[in-house]
């Protein structure tokens, strides 16, 4: 096992009912700007009880954030959050919406240049808005880490950022509220976080193995009730089950100590701010192009993760039977897992790698992923 270092102060207040329980975890007199996406919180109730719960707080709405959360749209939050002197910001919605709401946090005190920066040159801040959530859609695990992706429509651009100081204060989770959610975000939430896991734990093996079972929980549990709920949407306990598995999918607990992969998300991204395809889509797409291509790199985890996961015996093809039912999952769910399917071609694998070398950056866990070996991927993924 690696060294490491672990912390996470994010406070969890998970179950029915616990929108109400709001106001004990914002300090009093905060004032409070509220953000929000396209308006399906007002739809399914959840506007209604936070505002219910907040009726105590000043309170701004900023509404209008989309999937895939726009640099642009973050801006305009920014400057209200100065004008207004806002004190605390409350994410109600999905990741995007807290992703969106971390950058608003930082970039609000970012005042050397374009906030941009805190993305593409890993700026930092020296002060943030405290921030807490209020979760719709299990699928990023955003609610309990200090990550984030913002897209820029000026450049074409799709880049994370990681700062500590973008931790939510508390996430509240309610399992009931992800009842009405459409199915396509249901299938995509199941499918991003089975991934995220799979970035963590199929590597190459470092005698880990509390982060191996613990990455293989997540997984079964996603396999297990991912198709409880696209049958049954009312069904709390398999909601319950993958509110919490995506949560742990990505809170990093699980990547103690071993090594990490995140090309297939780094690929992704650039699908996604060139095409516009959802993230799991991508995510679904590539990640198969990437066990293909390093399919020797990551035999001794594929078979393991297909004996574990899948049944499959031990034997020289388990590596690749470990892959075709990865895909066989997906395509269980509803998932398209080849980008000729989103009606994506070449026009764009040039770029895509090419802006990804330009970066400076060798993707994968031995960072052996450069140009050459992206654009192969992408045909993989085709």
């Amino acid at each position: 096992m690696n060294n490491f270092i672990f912390q996470n102060p994010v406070r969890i207040i998970f179950g029915k009912g616990v929108i109400a329980e709001l106001p004990a975890h914002i300090p009093a007199g905060s004032k409070i700007l509220m953000t929000c996406g396209g308006g399906s919180i007002r739809a399914n109730g959840v506007y209604d009880q936070v505002k219910k719960a907040l009726s105590g707080f000043q309170v701004l709405e900023f509404w209008g954030i989309e999937p895939n959360p726009r640099y642009e749209t973050c801006m305009k939050a920014v400057e209200i959050c100065r004008r207004e002197k806002i004190t605390f910001l409350l994410s109600v919605g999905g990741g995007s919406v807290l992703d969106a709401t971390k950058f608003i946090s930082l970039a609000a005190f970012y005042t050397k240049g374009d906030p941009w920066d805190l993305c593409s040159k890993g700026a930092t801040v020296p002060q943030t808005i405290p921030l807490g959530s209020v979760i719709t859609l299990p699928a990023t695990g955003s609610e309990m880490n200090f990550n984030a992706v913002i897209s820029r429509d000026s450049t074409h651009e799709k880049l994370a950022l990681a700062d500590p100081k973008a931790y939510p204060v508390f996430s509240i989770m309610d399992p009931e509220v992800t009842f009405s959610l459409p199915e396509r975000q249901s299938i995509n939430g199941i499918v991003d976080a089975f991934v995220h896991v799979c970035e963590q734990y199929m590597t190459y093996p470092v005698n880990a193995p509390l982060q191996d079972r613990q990455a293989e929980a997540v997984l079964h549990t996603l396999v297990e009730e991912g198709p409880k709920v696209l049958k049954n949407p009312k069904d709390y306990d398999a909601r319950a089950n993958i509110m919490w598995a995506a949560t742990h999918a990505l809170n990093f607990i699980m990547a103690c100590g071993v090594p990490q992969d995140w090309s297939t998300h780094m690929i992704g991204h650039e699908i996604t701010a060139l095409h516009g395809l959802d993230h799991a889509q991508t995510l679904a797409c590539v990640l198969l192009g990437v066990f293909k291509h390093q399919k020797k790199e990551k035999g001794a985890k594929l078979a393991q993760y297909g004996r574990r996961i899948w049944g499959i015996a031990p034997g020289p093809d388990a590596a690749e039977k470990a892959i075709d039912q990865t895909e066989t999952f997906f395509r269980s769910l509803g998932m398209k897992t080849h980008l000729k399917e989103y009606g994506v071609g070449t026009e764009n694998f040039e770029k895509i790698a090419s802006r990804i070398q330009d970066r400076g950056m060798k993707l994968g866990e031995h960072a052996n992923i450069g140009k050459k070996e992206i654009l192969e991927i992408l045909n993989l993924s085709l």
